[in-house]
């Protein structure tokens, strides 16, 4: 399938992997981003080591990429009010799965990622509105008047997908039921961290906290959770918000937590929302990608990576010779267990994670402080290699 004309629609983390992915199997394509340059969404992502073995044994990124990363040494749990630690998995983690666990600032990924592509093959300013796929061909139309044509098509553009819309016909998002403050905060401003090499859960009644380093000088990434009431009330997924709406949550928990969470200004609340699974990630000559096809809650750190495998999997199922309606199949038959199977897994994190005080809280403590749990709960997760693995083999669940 290498003179198969591909449009990918969208230039983030899961357009750009995939556009890689392709290349190594000598196929080019064309991606198209609604932006005027390139950005990203959020502060920071965790990359585990499905997607870092690509990026280092495939791609050859492994030294641009680990200039502007931080590898994680540890998974912590702690009480968010107190500070005492619940938990710690600490081992080898790239002795175990053959690459290394990272935090990395969104915007330096794509920089990488963005300059292995190469702008010769990104479009911008091209925000899709239509699909015409009724004839010989798929025909792209994007609001500057332009349109494109291409014998396939892959929706890569987000959680707020256009593809996913247009295939569908109606948007069909969920409110997860919390939203999340972020920032961005160097090691200088919070210093009364512990084990700032880790990645942290700090756990309470209805919230939580996650955050972990994301660079070589030790910048923090936190995700702040709160339970709030359904439906979300704001139009749209980001609503203003204030220093003491955050604080009214998290003002009371551990002192490192409070410093940390207000040496920076807090501007805008995230709604967390996810979709339903799909039976089918095709229609036509249109296929879904990432978080257009599977989007999640960050509960488990895993969009990113996601999309990632998703991206190494279907290009190799489009090289592999096959005609385009098998290669899609396959690809969703090799995907759709395990995407669904995180996107349970994090949704249900968020209930383990806010559990209020009492037996059921002491026995998730319990359960998170074995030694065994890391192979139990997360090792499923960690271990999976995309394309070598059959989605009968994953194994693995949830905490409780």
């Amino acid at each position: 399938m290498k003179d198969l004309r591909i449009a990918i629609v969208g230039a983030g983390i899961g357009g750009l992997a995939l556009a890689l992915a392709l290349r190594e199997k000598g196929i080019e394509c064309t991606l198209y981003e609604a932006a005027s340059e390139l950005r990203e969404v959020g502060a920071a992502v965790g990359l585990s080591a499905a997607s870092t073995r690509y990026f280092i044994d495939r791609l050859g990124l492994g030294g641009p990429l680990e200039e502007r990363w931080f590898e994680v040494q540890a998974l912590i749990y702690r009480d968010g009010r107190d500070g005492r630690k619940i938990a710690e998995h600490r081992f080898d983690y790239r002795a175990r799965y053959g690459a290394p666990w990272v935090g990395i600032h969104r915007v330096d990924l794509q920089v990488v990622l963005t300059g292995a592509v190469g702008m010769d093959a990104i479009k911008l300013n091209k925000r899709l509105v239509d699909i015409d796929d009724s004839g010989n061909e798929a025909v792209l139309h994007f609001t500057d008047g332009t349109s494109a044509t291409a014998d396939l098509v892959i929706g890569a553009d987000g959680a707020r997908s256009t593809v996913r819309r247009l295939l569908l016909g109606y948007d069909d998002a969920l409110y997860s039921g919390a939203s999340a403050f972020r920032g961005i905060v160097p090691p200088e401003q919070m210093p009364s961290m512990p084990d700032p090499e880790a990645i942290q859960f700090w756990m309470g009644p209805g919230r939580h906290c996650l955050h972990y380093p994301i660079n070589s000088e030790g910048d923090h990434n936190f995700f702040l959770v709160e339970r709030n009431p359904s439906p979300w009330p704001h139009k749209g997924w980001i609503a203003p918000t204030n220093d003491e709406e955050k604080l009214a949550s998290f003002g009371d928990w551990a002192p490192a937590i409070v410093e940390m969470v207000s040496a920076v200004s807090s501007t805008e609340r995230w709604a967390l929302f996810h979709r339903p699974p799909l039976s089918r990630w095709s229609k036509g000559r249109v296929t879904l990608l990432g978080d257009a096809a599977h989007a999640m809650v960050p509960h488990h750190g895993q969009g990113a990576n996601t999309s990632i495998e998703d991206a190494i999997v279907l290009a190799e199922q489009l090289a592999a010779g096959t005609d385009l309606d098998a290669a899609r199949a396959e690809y969703e038959r090799l995907r759709r267990g395990r995407t669904r199977k995180i996107q349970y897994a994090s949704i249900t994190n968020a209930d383990v994670l806010h559990l209020p005080d009492g037996p059921r809280a002491d026995e998730r403590n319990a359960r998170l402080a074995d030694p065994s749990a890391w192979d139990r709960h997360l090792d499923w997760i960690h271990g999976f290699r995309p394309g070598e693995e059959e989605p009968s083999a994953i194994q693995g669940g949830t905490w409780l």
